[in-house]
């Protein structure tokens, strides 16, 4: 619903154009309200309400009016709790319950929470009560209106984290919790290679729930922008002969594996236990998700700022990802196919090279499989390079 105000912006809101008064009761030049700006309230991304001293609706933008389901012209001078019929979650009546207007003069407004509009939609309401001087009468209450679209996201997200979080960790450690039961309970009736197996098998478990520990805290530390990169010269090519010695040594064939270097490459300095974690996501989805041979290509490259950089693409020859799915591939629980695996690997891969200043894509390769590739700015860090 595109509805807008009739008027100019100072008829849509006049108390907010013409300046705001803070607690202290100083009264704002008026360019620092909507007309000094240029700004039309229609223009603001959330819902604004304006209120003045007798609780009468003076202002309603569209966003207020998207909301609310209420149009502008409905609530233009109404009684506040009648254009913005609010209730908190145990179905009291907001406006009643918080008094702005006879409650408390040392207020100054009500922080963000979440509330029900008529029919139990939910919205978040924050208000700021506009005094002339402190201790004074309400003469303007400012109301912001947001919906709980993104909050619900948020929630289901980190629903689906604990969800992927209890299954990954219930597997393994039934296996712990059932071996080290038998054999505390029967050590003596199990042969030695019987004992080694279910060994083998709990330090396996062990193993995975380690790993998926790690990406938890890699996670939280992405998303709090705190992941730590240790910048150390990297030798990228033997990197590369490492991880694919491990999958050889695991049981896949040398053949598999195909690498390509264009030298002279530059000095790259990165973090080497952060970078051996991206390989190792990369080859292992290949390995595992992919058919045919794996290439793993290592080159010069120019970084987005067109800076000196190195490149770093692993791709395969199986079936690839559907188009409609390369967009969603570094978000979190991606999976590419029903192979087990958290979804989680490839939004820390992205999170570790973000985190180097670096970026990375995915396209379909040659051969039809997935390519993914991966640039890191080179050079050494500037304190090393001032020296």
């Amino acid at each position: 619903m595109n509805v807008r105000t009739s008027g100019s912006v100072a008829d849509a809101c006049p108390a907010v154009v013409h300046g705001s008064q803070g607690a202290g009761g100083a009264r704002d030049a008026p360019a620092r309200g909507l007309d000094g700006l240029g700004l039309d309230p229609d223009d603001l991304p959330d819902g604004l309400v304006v209120a003045d001293e007798n609780g009468r609706v003076t202002c309603f933008n569209a966003a207020a009016a998207r909301i609310t389901a209420v149009s502008p012209r409905e609530a233009m001078g109404r009684p506040l709790e009648s254009a913005l019929p609010l209730e908190d979650l145990e179905g009291r009546r907001w406006w009643s319950l918080t008094d702005p207007y006879g409650g408390l003069a040392t207020r100054i407004g009500q922080p963000e929470r979440n509330l029900l509009l008529p029919g139990g939609r939910e919205v978040l309401v924050s208000a700021r009560y506009v005094r002339e001087r402190a201790g004074g009468p309400v003469r303007r209450l400012v109301v912001q209106l947001r919906g709980t679209d993104a909050r619900r996201r948020t929630e289901r997200s980190h629903a689906e984290l604990i969800a992927t979080v209890a299954h990954e960790l219930r597997s393994p450690l039934t296996s712990v919790k059932g071996f080290t039961a038998t054999l505390l309970a029967k050590w003596e009736r199990f042969t030695d290679d019987q004992k080694r197996l279910m060994l083998e098998t709990v330090d396996a478990d062990a193993d995975r729930v380690t790993r998926l520990i790690a990406e938890l805290l890699d996670i939280s530390r992405i998303d709090s922008g705190r992941l730590e990169v240790r910048r150390q010269p990297v030798d990228i090519v033997a990197a590369v002969r490492r991880h694919i010695q491990a999958h050889t040594a695991a049981g896949q064939s040398e053949d598999r594996f195909h690498v390509e270097v264009v030298e002279p490459l530059p000095d790259l300095w990165a973090d080497p236990d952060k970078i051996d974690q991206v390989l190792g996501n990369l080859l292992e989805n290949a390995v595992r998700h992919g058919e045919g041979r794996v290439t793993i290509a290592v080159s010069p490259a120019l970084t987005k700022a067109r800076t000196e950089g190195t490149a770093i693409t692993v791709s395969d020859e199986g079936p690839g990802i559907p188009e409609e799915s390369m967009g969603r591939v570094f978000t979190r629980f991606w999976r590419g196919s029903k192979r087990g695996g958290t979804g989680l690997g490839l939004y820390i891969v992205k999170g570790i090279v973000e985190a180097h200043g670096g970026t990375i894509t995915v396209d379909r390769a040659p051969r039809g499989g997935a390519r993914f590739r991966f640039t890191l700015p080179v050079g050494a860090p500037a304190f090393l390079s001032q020296s």
